[in-house]
């Protein structure tokens, strides 16, 4: 169970909470423009664009949760339970794995109106990375620094939706997390006015109460209302420090704290790391669930026409900031 989000302050800013029962000890991961790329069904990708993003790096090979590339578009993978359909390779289609999704669209692509033309004649394959690591299913939100779309593999192939509320959770379907905030268009974030009754002597008791009804619980759907109000009310300071702030309030806000959702297993769910890069500064920032100080690792700090992965584990504890 997961949230993105893409915010526009004064800098813009995309990123997530990941929120599962386990971790793998992810890292944050620098992909240089001379890394290979290698595709299970055609030849790897070089001399591609530079990317960086959080990964579960499994020998050598960074398995990306999300991602931004240096022309400031971003991917997120997000948990699609029950929804996602992955078919065998197909003739006349460009094949790619949902693990390959990714950093496909990172090497190659500058912006979400180039990603939608590559995606119109793709099919989302069932080939896993290896035996070790079966498949999972999941949806993409893809945001630039104006628009997001989301991609779904579905029975019916890959759908891709226009996304307005540039916020993503998991299932359902988006189509139907975007129709839901119709039940909620009365919210806002001033007192009400009084429209029950003229005949009640109905007052606001309390600051805040426009957005009585806004649902409070850790459901897919209840997390992306939350997360789309809460983003699309958000304001900043005039620097971007002050957007980095807050987009980690709004991650806050849909976050999971250990021992409100129990799985099936008898384990609770926690939210592992929030993630926030800043496109424009190509700065990544962090925290995880126990070390809510927020780290940085600065992309262009390194060698980007390099060949090999720069790799940096996620802090846990320590209180560090930045990290090259």
């Amino acid at each position: 169970m997961c949230t993105a989000v893409s915010f526009h302050g004064n800098t813009h800013c995309f990123g997530r909470n990941l929120d599962l029962d386990y971790s793998y000890n992810e890292s944050v991961a620098i992909i240089p423009r001379n890394f290979p790329i290698v595709l299970k069904n055609r030849e790897f990708l070089s001399n591609h664009f530079a990317f960086i993003g959080t990964a579960y790096v499994y020998n050598g090979y960074p398995l990306l949760y999300d991602g931004t590339n240096e022309y400031g578009l971003s991917v997120c993978g997000l948990n699609f339970p029950d929804n996602a359909y992955y078919f065998p390779p197909r003739e006349n289609m460009f094949n790619i794995t949902p693990f390959e999704i990714i950093p496909w669209i990172l090497s190659l692509c500058k912006n979400v109106s180039e990603t939608r033309e590559k995606l119109l004649n793709t099919n989302v394959t069932n080939i896993p990375y290896c035996e070790e690591l079966p498949l999972t299913p999941l949806h993409w939100m893809i945001s630039d620094r104006e628009k997001s779309i989301v991609a779904e593999p579905t029975k019916n192939g890959l759908k891709i939706y226009d996304n307005p509320s540039h916020v993503l959770t998991n299932s359902p379907d988006f189509s139907k997390q975007l129709f839901s905030l119709n039940n909620y268009m009365s919210l806002s974030n001033e007192n009400p006015k009084k429209s029950f009754s003229d005949k009640l002597p109905l007052t606001a008791y309390s600051r805040g109460m426009g957005a009585v009804g806004l649902p409070g619980d850790w459901s897919s759907q209840s997390r992306f209302v939350r997360a789309s109000f809460v983003s699309c009310n958000s304001l900043c300071d005039e620097n971007d420090l002050s957007t980095i702030s807050q987009f980690f309030h709004i991650l806050k806000s849909v976050a999971h704290p250990r021992g409100v959702v129990k799985t099936n297993k008898g384990k609770y769910q926690i939210t592992v790391y929030s993630s926030c890069c800043d496109t424009n500064s190509m700065k990544y920032y962090y925290t995880t669930y126990n070390n809510s100080s927020i780290s940085c690792v600065d992309m262009r700090k390194e060698e980007l026409d390099g060949n090999y992965l720069f790799v940096y584990p996620m802090i846990q504890k320590e209180n560090v900031y930045y990290q090259n």
